[in-house]
């Protein structure tokens, strides 16, 4: 879960992300269940053999009737390099070969035999005299309809796909003349001293942490594995929101929730850190109270959690309260914590 989240904050995989689902959305759900690609209007061509053969015997009898030449030789032109092909099989699969013969003359000026062999100058089929030699055939229409809507719709996705990788990964990086509320919290972090208890004669920790809250992070939610020396999982522990205070953006925080869990332990024990304001107020402070014991943040306060086989120390670090129109001391602008974890020592 803490991988996750570590890369759910990371904007390039979240870009990949977003474009493999993206793709799966227009595959999937647009492609396949809103608009379906469907074939209307589409060249004999592209028809399956056994179809071809059909449309192939109605245009030969159309042309017996008809003798429309323009239109026997727009659909012969319409079955495409598989024409000939086409007239030879349904030749020789029992339709009338005089009239195949027929049509074939007309629209190529030459009889299609089953053996392929042409004929030339004037040859009579069927009592009618045509002359051979070349015949100029219009070209097919073309039923790329679809395709160019389907490659309109790909070239659309990629636009969309493009612009949410350009927000996630480079806007972050322009200079907009304000800070980053997320990496002033992770710098905040970073800068803060980590306490040396080893110096202080105390054992040193098996896990030691550092998170900061900065008024603008509002999912704000850090946790951490706690792993033995050798490796092993023992637990996590982790801070987050508990409650807020008035309207608008950003949250205005005016309590945390500090936890502990213990694979060892059948609960996870939580602690409430509130404002000044949350802990002298009689109705926030009964309510917060069915989450964890209540405490009051202030600098360098030491907030202890035990569990069946690990023992926390939050230290406050640094807080400072935020300023408006709320009251004082109501909600905080910044909070840094140290989390300490050591083994139980067994009674």
């Amino acid at each position: 879960m803490n991988k996750v989240r570590e890369l759910a904050k990371n904007p390039l995989y979240v870009a990949i992300a977003a474009g493999v689902v993206g793709i799966l959305i227009g595959w999937l759900v647009i492609g396949w269940g809103i608009w379906p690609v469907t074939y209307t209007d589409t060249d004999p061509s592209s028809l399956r053999s056994d179809f071809k053969q059909d449309y192939a015997r109605m245009a030969v009898d159309s042309y017996i009737k008809n003798s429309d030449l323009a239109l026997a030789q727009q659909r012969y032109a319409a079955m495409g390099k598989d024409a000939p092909t086409v007239l030879a099989e349904i030749k020789a699969s029992g339709s009338n070969p005089q009239e195949v013969d027929r049509f074939s003359l007309a629209v190529t000026g030459a009889i299609q035999p089953t053996t392929g062999t042409p004929l030339a100058g004037q040859t009579s089929v069927a009592g009618v005299t045509q002359p051979a030699g070349p015949v100029t055939t219009p070209a097919p229409e073309s039923g790329g309809n679809s395709a160019t809507l389907l490659i309109v719709l790909c070239l659309v996705l990629l636009v969309i796909g493009g612009a949410l990788a350009y927000l996630l990964i480079f806007r972050g990086k322009r200079p907009t003349g304000l800070p980053n509320p997320f990496r002033q919290a992770q710098e905040m972090s970073k800068s803060a001293e980590r306490t040396d208890y080893q110096s202080q004669g105390v054992e040193t920790p098996i896990a030691q942490f550092m998170t900061t809250y900065k008024l603008g992070v509002d999912l704000y939610d850090d946790s951490f594995s706690i792993d033995s020396p050798t490796g092993e999982f023992l637990g996590e522990c982790g801070v987050g929101i508990s409650e807020t205070v008035g309207v608008g953006d950003p949250k205005k925080v005016t309590a945390f929730e500090v936890w502990l869990f213990d694979k060892n332990d059948i609960q996870t024990v939580t602690k409430v850190l509130m404002s000044e304001f949350a802990f002298k107020d009689v109705g926030i402070l009964q309510r917060l109270a069915s989450k964890g014991e209540p405490v009051m943040i202030e600098p360098g306060k030491q907030i202890l959690l035990e569990t069946a086989t690990l023992q926390l120390e939050a230290r406050v670090v640094d807080v400072n309260y935020g300023s408006g129109a709320l009251p004082s001391n109501s909600f905080f602008d910044r909070l840094t914590l140290e989390l300490a974890v050591w083994p139980k020592t067994k009674a």
